[in-house]
């Protein structure tokens, strides 16, 4: 529950890209992921941020924190990134799933 509300507000305070000592934060909504990289639309950007992807990123689901599994399209997101050669590279992907609303009788 703790993790929940400390999990919103992060995600109602952080700017959608913001640097903090070499590490910098991507706050958004997975909009295509693979193995190698994941595209995030952040609320102010146009244009989907790209950060890739290695073997020694973590994924930390919020609903589930034993899973290892990596988010899927529509899955809120913070990523903990650095940057090598002008590009970022996860090294945390905190995400919270995506739950469809069950829609209401007709």
């Amino acid at each position: 529950m703790i993790f929940g509300i400390l999990f919103l507000g992060v995600l109602v305070l952080a700017t959608p890209v913001s640097a903090n000592k070499g590490v910098q934060h991507v706050v958004g909504t997975v909009t295509a992921i693979d193995h190698k990289h994941i595209e995030v639309k952040t609320p102010n950007r146009t244009v989907p941020v790209s950060v890739k992807l290695t073997k020694h990123v973590q994924f930390k689901n919020k609903n589930n924190p034993a899973a290892t599994n990596p988010p899927g399209v529509g899955d809120r997101v913070i990523i903990e990134a650095t940057k090598d050669n002008k590009k970022l590279v996860a090294t945390i992907v905190y995400y919270s799933t995506f739950r469809q609303v069950p829609s209401a009788p007709q």
